[in-house]
């Protein structure tokens, strides 16, 4: 088969790097790609967010089946564009989509279909927000309604936090378009755990548990980034859990999609807080989590084309899969600057020597190569650089033998977290 995978960043590497062990693949295309997928893809030049190249590029090239990394890509309705012409994609339509491209579409539909989440509140006037806030118990948290890279969200603490807020948001346009609503929703407490699964429009099929760290700084400190860490299994997620999340969220959201004309095909993501009165959700994503897929992918036994051809063709109430029982961490090595402004241009030194660490893999996201004076470097391009990922027996194993690759890797300004998985141990 012919795969194309579409995007640049870490999910999109641990994608390819996955695709190819499949005995499927007989050749795998990148766009754009970076300078991990390019040891494994043939790259091409086209903007992830092209679709009129992309498919153009898909018919010529009589790929057999495409691969949607980013969310963007998703929402604009690239899976419309290539089923018009029959062309196998994995991935959701434009309007099932809308459960990530909308924050309020997926809080009402999650109302409708009795979901478990925080309350909330709609705007589309600044200062109707902040008036508000005088009625509500605080702290809440302030999401900006459309995409904005997972930075669109603030726990506001008290009163200031929550009005500088809605004026990043909706006054100062950080986010563009993506701000003219925002919703004001509690906060919940407890405990996060992301959860995906595979779906085909009437069947689902879970992926193992992990756990993600959205914050910058260490004990959970800082802005909210796309993401700076993730392990997998997350200890929280008990049997008794999953079955729960799975017939109180993953099927009412299967089913009720269906019921509403939108059959959810591809991956659904479900970020959730553990809290005291059970799994409640705090988003939907419509496609694998970053960085929590460079958690779970190297855990999982099964081949990935077949269970994505399966989802495509409605076959996935027949599989069952199959994990390996270590535990696997994932630590983002990211830019000075980043989730802000960032520095890019550095070069990029001991990527050779974290990857003789065994059972360790060096996922790129904001890389490039390029020659300098007849020597091939690798340089800095992006917010989020590196997934430094490794596997051990225990989640102490796993945590020790990343952040001794980690310690091999250097560019200038780097930034990464030193807790990621230190839950999991408590």
């Amino acid at each position: 088969m012919k795969i194309l995978v579409i995007g640049s960043g870490g999910r999109e590497h641990a994608l390819v790097w996955k695709i190819a062990q499949s005995p499927r693949a007989d050749k795998i295309f990148s766009a754009p790609g970076n300078a991990g997928i390019q040891q494994l893809a043939s790259i091409q030049d086209i903007k992830q967010d092209d679709t009129p190249s992309l498919l153009d590029f898909a018919r010529k090239n009589k790929i057999d089946l495409t691969v949607v990394g980013p969310e963007l890509t998703l929402v604009n309705g690239i899976v419309d564009e290539f089923q018009k012409y029959k062309l196998k994609i994995f991935g959701p339509t434009k309007k099932a989509a809308k459960l990530e491209g909308s924050k309020i579409f997926a809080k009402e539909f999650m109302q409708r279909h009795n979901i478990p989440s925080a309350d909330f509140k709609v705007f589309t006037n600044s200062q109707k927000a902040k008036d508000c806030l005088k009625e509500i118990k605080l702290p809440v948290v302030i999401k900006a309604d459309g995409l904005a890279s997972g930075k669109g969200v603030v726990v506001a603490q008290d009163l200031n936090d929550a009005q500088e807020a809605i004026e990043l948001i909706m006054e100062k346009r950080s986010f563009g378009s993506s701000g003219d609503k925002i919703i004001i929703e509690d906060c919940l407490k407890g405990e996060e755990a992301s959860m995906l699964a595979i779906c085909d429009g009437k069947d689902f099929i879970m992926l193992d548990s992990s756990q993600d760290h959205k914050r910058i700084f260490d004990r959970d400190s800082g802005p909210n980034t796309g993401g700076m860490g993730a392990y997998s299994p997350a200890p929280i997620v008990s049997p008794d859990l999953l079955e729960k999340i799975r017939n109180e969220i993953f099927k009412p959201v299967i089913d009720g999609m269906r019921e509403e004309g939108n059959p959810f095909k591809g991956i659904l993501y479900a970020g959730l807080m553990i809290t005291n009165e059970g799994p409640k959700v705090l988003e939907f994503n419509v496609r694998f989590g970053d960085p929590e897929i460079q958690a779970i992918l190297p855990r999982l036994k099964d081949d990935l084309v077949t269970l994505m051809l399966a989802s495509i063709e409605e076959r996935l109430d027949a599989i069952k899969l199959n994990w390996d029982n270590r535990f696997c961490v994932c630590v983002v090595m990211s830019s000075n600057g980043y989730p802000g402004r960032y520095e890019v241009g550095k070069e990029i030194s001991g990527l050779d020597e974290a990857k003789k660490e065994q059972n360790v893999i060096v996922f790129h996201s904001g890389t490039k190569s390029q020659l300098s004076e007849n020597k091939t470097q690798i340089i800095t391009t992006g917010g989020r650089v590196l997934g430094v990922t490794g596997l051990g027996n225990t989640i102490k194993d796993a945590i020790d033998k990343t952040y001794q690759a980690v310690r091999k890797i250097h560019f200038e300004g780097l930034h990464y977290r030193n807790d990621i998985g230190q839950k999991a141990l408590k």
